[in-house]
């Protein structure tokens, strides 16, 4: 049995992938959200910003899920200080612009992943705006 830690991209892919599977169990339109969502999540964090692009979906009720998977991924790679707010937007708020450039980076690489499995999975849905 091999002892060897996973890359980063394999860490990204897991996740993603629990993420899609846990979706997939929802009903079909809220699984369609999600994906459609997810698909236009990085157009929309690479032309208004992630703060922006959150601040969107949280206004527009969209996608709750995709929201937690983002939260909940960068608190795996940069846990949360005791005491403060969990949620990805409230510490793009709060935190300094390091943080905010590593979230960006780190949440366009993880949805590279999210995207290719919600594809695959079929929960996309080009329609939906």
């Amino acid at each position: 049995m091999s002892t060897s830690k996973k890359t980063l991209d394999q860490e990204r892919a897991a996740h993603a992938w629990d993420v899609v599977h846990g979706v997939k169990g929802k009903k079909e339109d809220e699984a369609k959200k999600f994906g459609t969502q997810a698909k236009k999540l990085p157009t929309r964090i690479l032309a208004s910003g992630l703060g922006q692009a959150l601040a969107f979906l949280f206004a527009k009720g969209y996608a709750p899920e995709l929201q937690e998977a983002l939260t909940d991924w960068i608190a795996k790679r940069r846990p949360v200080a005791p005491g403060k707010d969990k949620r990805l937007l409230v510490r793009l708020i709060q935190e300094d612009a390091d943080f905010q450039r590593y979230a960006t980076a780190e949440c366009l690489a993880y949805l590279q992943w999210l995207v290719r499995f919600a594809d695959a999975e079929k929960l996309t849905d080009t329609q939906e705006s």
